[in-house]
């Protein structure tokens, strides 16, 4: 991938150069706002929840090009910037001030030719363009702990398989249970079937044990049972193993 982006810039940089001189006069706005995107572009860098882009550009013009934009650069700067600001927008990025532009004179252009110079700089005006996906930190002086799926008090409760001295949490989904490792409870007992049962929610925050068809079958509570609703405390016995559906 490296060695076909290194061989498109280099065709890029023959049009854009040699070729660009001989059937262009004059750097136009347009390929401007579109190599100040590209910039942007290139020069992304992602942090842990966000992209951040850089915020300051120097665009590099020949003195020849620069005098064209003589009347209405200001003007120019402001439109590259609202184009650059609308660009990180629609792409998600976030950019430590408002995009500012500048333009200079570099007296070993010529005409049509430009580079631009792009930095991530903190500066007065710094206002994050966009904060994707909100998620607010906890203050520096507190302690924070994090635990996966903590039900609200409001919220159904939430259950596990114990079984061995191990918990397998349910989380709303359906758990197999067999010999194949491809299982989501490995169980190494010859008298279990590959996929021997499984716990399914019913996505009302209640589970049934089904045998799948097992060789030796299932049991619920010491009894033998093929499609039961399990209730906390239950005890589910498949081969030599014993499982107890409990509350998390």
């Amino acid at each position: 991938m490296a060695v076909l982006r290194s061989i498109e810039r280099r065709i890029e940089a023959v049009f854009e150069g040699a070729f660009g001189r001989a059937f262009r006069a004059h750097v136009q706005p347009v390929e401007l706002a579109r190599k100040l995107a590209k910039e942007m572009d290139e020069h992304r860098a992602a942090s842990v929840t966000r992209v951040y882009v850089p915020n300051e550009y120097t665009v590099y013009l020949s003195p020849q090009d620069r005098d064209q934009f003589s009347s209405y650069e200001e003007a120019l700067c402001s439109e590259l910037q609202e184009y650059l600001s609308e660009h990180a927008q629609r792409e998600r990025y976030a950019l430590p001030s408002a995009p500012l532009v500048r333009i200079e004179t570099d007296d070993d252009l010529e005409i049509g030719v430009f580079g631009i110079a792009a930095k991530m700089a903190r500066t007065s005006r710094s206002v994050p363009i966009q904060e994707p996906l909100p998620q607010p930190a906890p203050p520096a002086y507190e302690t924070q702990a994090y635990t996966p799926d903590i039900p609200l008090k409001t919220s159904v409760p939430t259950y596990a398989l114990a079984y061995e001295g191990r918990r397998c949490p349910l989380r709303d989904k359906t758990i197999v249970l067999g010999r194949s490792r491809d299982c989501d409870i490995h169980v190494a007992d010859p008298n279990v079937s590959r996929r021997h049962a499984e716990v399914r929610p019913d996505g009302n925050g209640a589970y049934t044990l089904i045998d799948l068809g097992s060789t030796n079958g299932s049991e619920l509570n010491g009894k033998r049972a093929s499609n039961v609703r399990l209730s906390e405390g239950d005890t589910i016995t498949i081969g030599q193993i014993e499982l107890t559906f409990v509350r998390e």
